[in-house]
């Protein structure tokens, strides 16, 4: 169980804010949004894959990151077939300043969204998801029994399917962690999302120290386990870090055997969310891809538009080699693709 320095009474409490926060988390007055650079234009959804899998997630009243936090990527991701589930309702206990989730006190819990989630990944013929959830710390188990039992399910209904979990820090707890690492996800996602010096305005009540040590122990469990897991982090620019900083930040996740880097531009969701300090030239997100790849990370998306789950299907073990029967695959009579034999 992770051990945060200071006594109970220097730690925050849960927050359970109103879906419209009063005020940005770092204080002060509400300004304008920012025009964006001519760089951050996201691809327009559509094409029948887009509309397919929206169909479907409609009818079986599922939850996607993709739209509840506005993703600008959710044309191109869903037109490959992958998406980015989220468990346990749209409704967050924590308040954090960059986040377009609503937050407040959830009401809503589902002991079947496991089973439905699987039916639903079945139907859409998935290659590759990510299930993630709002934080729910009003749970006992900060729902770590639902992502496991997600995972499981989506195993029986779809064995060949990259699996990818994108988890809360479940306030550092062994035991709740251990619960998500015995479903056994190839991808296990954590955020660190900014640098050490702005987790509290940025992150609320998630802890720098308690994210590092989320992923460590992540690592330490699968091989108590007997399998290979992928750790995977995520961190946000444009929120007034210095390169020096998140240089720190990329040793800092190497060295608890991080894996998997997203490196992306950060862009406000609303005039009631954190704002914007600058906008990073794609120049700089390549310069910063080099030297993430120097320390180690065997991946790294790092574009102005990259998000946690982007290009997540070619980051699962074995990758290459899906990529390699995408390629080859062909159609059937009812124009189905229908990939290389194994």
């Amino acid at each position: 169980m992770f051990e945060p320095a200071g006594s109970a009474a220097d730690r925050s409490p849960v927050h359970h804010g109103s879906a419209s926060p009063e005020t940005i988390a770092m204080g002060g007055s509400v300004t304008p949004l920012r025009r964006h650079p001519e760089w951050i234009k996201a691809r327009l959804p559509s094409g029948e894959n887009y509309h397919d899998l929206k169909g479907l997630l409609r009818g079986l009243n599922l939850n996607t990151v993709c739209e509840e936090a506005h993703c600008p990527n959710i044309g191109e991701c869903w037109d490959q077939r992958t998406a980015t589930i989220m468990i346990l309702g749209d409704t967050c206990t924590r308040a954090c300043g960059f986040c377009a989730v609503k937050t407040g006190r959830p009401t809503w819990f589902d002991d079947d969204e496991p089973r439905r989630v699987a039916e639903a990944v079945g139907a859409m013929r998935l290659e590759h998801v990510v299930v993630t959830s709002v934080a729910r710390d009003d749970l006992p188990d900060g729902g770590s029994r639902i992502f496991a039992e997600t995972i499981l399910a989506m195993r029986a209904t779809s064995p060949g399917m990259g699996i990818e979990v994108l988890i809360p820090d479940f306030d550092g707890s062994d035991d709740r962690l251990r619960t998500v690492m015995d479903a056994r996800p190839d991808i296990l996602n954590h955020n660190l999302e900014t640098v050490k010096r702005l987790q509290k305005p940025v992150r609320k009540r998630a802890r720098w120290d308690r994210s590092l040590y989320v992923l460590r122990r992540a690592k330490e469990m699968a091989v108590e386990i007997g399998y290979a897991v992928h750790t995977k982090s995520s961190l946000m620019v444009g929120l007034g870090e210095t390169r020096d900083e998140l240089t720190d930040a990329f040793e800092a996740l190497r060295a608890v055997d991080v894996d998997i880097l997203t490196v992306g531009q950060y862009l406000r969701p609303s005039e009631k969310h954190l704002p914007l300090q600058r906008y990073y030239h794609p120049d700089e997100f390549a310069d910063m891809k080099v030297e993430a790849l120097a320390l180690g990370f065997k991946h790294v998306e790092s574009a102005p538009l990259v998000r946690s789950s982007y290009h997540a299907r070619d980051q699962v073990p074995g990758a290459e080699l899906k990529a390699l029967r995408r390629r080859q695959a062909t159609l059937d009579a009812q124009g189905r693709v229908v990939p290389a034999a194994s």
